[in-house]
């Protein structure tokens, strides 16, 4: 029997989809507020003693926990340089760089100081805002580490490898010694045992609530990941087909559901996208290793 395709599951695809619990506002404000008043603390403590909004961003760069470090820079983007890249300000080796290419734009300590000391300790708001970033990824997490376990429990001829959940994502060099793009990311790769032979590459991704340019730069990037890896296995004679893990309520808005079917349906029988659910409905292991249409 022909297997359903991703576009087949569109009109019921609210069934289709897992749902991630969220928390409520404003129930998270005790604990957010328990975990970031040390930070609160800690950045009066070197705002009080910095000459300048640089010194203060260097003596942020200074502390030595990471955890710290970084909600610090969070903090520091918020009171002082909204417009610098927050992944820049998290890594203490950029400090010189950043201070060149965004310190014109720091906002004055004096200012900074007034702003901040107009702010109780700890601020319930920032304090929740920063709340935000804690579980960041962790429903990415949760959709990986699910599939992983569907995929050990359901198909015992097939070894699963990546990250279950945080962790350093598979490079295609490390699949393919010649891959032309050796440093393209992937999050699992589906083998037999021996590692030999190579049955689906895979992206994972929860898509919470995402729409207009994030959903073409989504299916942008996903079409030239397809594209890449099926034409370098039919080059070598693979028939390694490509897997593309998507779940949560941003499938059902916007042009997402149909993107995603075309997709699908660029490479016929080599793609396949799929929610959790769909799983065992969809992927065989009599598909992946070549054996049905």
């Amino acid at each position: 029997m022909e297997t359903k395709s991703f576009r087949d599951f569109r009109e019921e695809g609210k069934n289709w989809i897992t749902l991630s619990t969220g928390e409520y506002y404003p129930d998270i404000l005790v604990d957010a507020c328990n975990l970031y008043e040390p930070v609160l603390v800690t950045f009066s403590k070197i705002l009080e003693s910095a000459e300048s909004s640089e010194a203060l961003f260097r003596g942020i760069c200074e502390v030595k926990n990471v955890w710290m470090r970084v909600q610090l820079a969070r903090v520091f983007r918020k009171y002082v340089s909204p417009e610098t890249p927050v992944e820049m300000l998290k890594k203490k080796t950029l400090v010189d760089t950043i201070c060149e290419d965004f310190g014109g734009g720091f906002r004055a300590i004096q200012e900074v100081q007034k702003a901040f000391d107009s702010r109780p300790i700890p601020d319930e708001a920032l304090c929740a805002v920063l709340w935000e970033y804690k579980d960041r990824g962790k429903k990415g997490y949760d959709l990986t580490e699910k599939f992983f376990k569907l995929i050990k429990d359901n198909f015992k001829g097939i070894k699963i490898i990546g990250p279950k959940r945080a962790g350093r994502d598979i490079r295609m060099k490390e699949v393919f010694s010649d891959y032309p793009n050796p440093e393209r990311p992937v999050d699992f790769v589906l083998s037999n045992s021996q590692k030999t032979i190579v049955y689906a590459i895979g992206l994972a991704r929860y898509d919470g609530d995402r729409g207009g340019a994030q959903e073409d730069d989504r299916t942008g990037g996903y079409v030239n990941c397809a594209d890449e890896i099926i034409n370098y296995a039919n080059s070598r004679g693979l028939n390694t087909k490509v897997i593309f893990l998507n779940d949560g309520p941003g499938l059902l808005l916007g042009s997402m559901w149909n993107d995603y079917s075309s997709l699908e349906e660029r490479w016929p029988n080599r793609i396949k996208v799929v929610t959790l659910r769909m799983v065992k409905e969809r992927i065989s292991e009599k598909w992946l290793r070549g054996e049905e249409s």
